[in-house]
């Protein structure tokens, strides 16, 4: 039975400004749903319909002063259709093959993410990350987490950690090998949180923020269609042909 989820022992904060990962030049603020071991799956879902996310066991949104970039959007999985470029992306990467593991260190992943933070975002302060922020970051939870990694021919390509709302998965974070000539993982990675949404029935994969004008986020408009949350509701994003 669907339960109902109410708002009274949830409390919002904001926090103070903070230089913005995302725009050079700016700061930025968010908004914190506390106390957190009260957020389960459940009420967790109800927030991210209403634009939140998590890093670890914090549940946030944007909140800034001035600046409205950060636009949550969200898949209509059924309604989805590929570009030729991600139908290439999966038929490229059609020998991986994906093992969901409990959510918990492994010094492999561990060695994986940061080739990829030193190599996809030098310099972004995630590169720097030790064991410590690592596991905050992505090993802590109190909903329900999936992690899912990828493997070709025995070898480790590719990491995601993915929840389960009630009305969709949410990706939380991908990372895998920078080296890898050509490869096009993110946009599979993608593709196959979508395919799973299918496979289990539910109807929406949750992208958190798209920013256009942050190149490590205006990839997600490459998937259409795609909604945006705003004004309290979920409408079609207008934005520019993908490529």
């Amino acid at each position: 039975m669907q339960r109902d989820y109410p708002y009274a022992l949830i409390q919002f904060y904001a926090t103070a400004p903070y230089a913005c990962s995302y725009l050079p030049d700016r700061n930025a603020r968010s908004q914190v749903a506390t106390p957190g071991h009260l957020i389960d799956t459940g009420l967790y879902s109800e927030l991210v319909r209403r634009g939140f996310r998590r890093s670890g066991v914090f549940t946030y949104r944007p909140h800034c002063d001035d600046c409205n970039a950060c636009v949550p959007v969200r898949i209509p999985v059924e309604r989805f259709i590929p570009a030729r470029s991600q139908r290439r992306a999966w038929a490229q990467h059609a020998g991986l093959r994906p093992f969901e593991h409990p959510l918990a260190y492994s010094e492999e992943h561990y060695a994986l993410y940061q080739r990829y933070q030193a190599t996809r975002h030098p310099g972004g302060g995630m590169d720097l990350d030790n064991r410590e922020q690592y596991t905050h970051f992505l090993l802590q939870s109190h909903v329900d987490t999936r992690l899912v990694e990828f493997r070709e021919d025995g070898a480790l390509r590719m990491v995601s950690v993915i929840d389960r709302l009630n009305d969709g998965l949410s990706s939380v974070y991908t990372f895998f090998d920078p080296d890898v000539s050509r490869a096009a993982y993110g946009t599979y990675g993608i593709l196959w949180q979508i395919e799973a949404c299918r496979q289990i029935g539910l109807p929406y994969l949750y992208l958190g923020y798209w920013i256009a004008e942050s190149p490590k986020m205006a990839y997600k408009v490459r998937f259409r269609p795609l909604e945006r949350y705003r004004n309290g509701e979920w409408v079609a994003l207008d934005a520019a042909p993908r490529a």
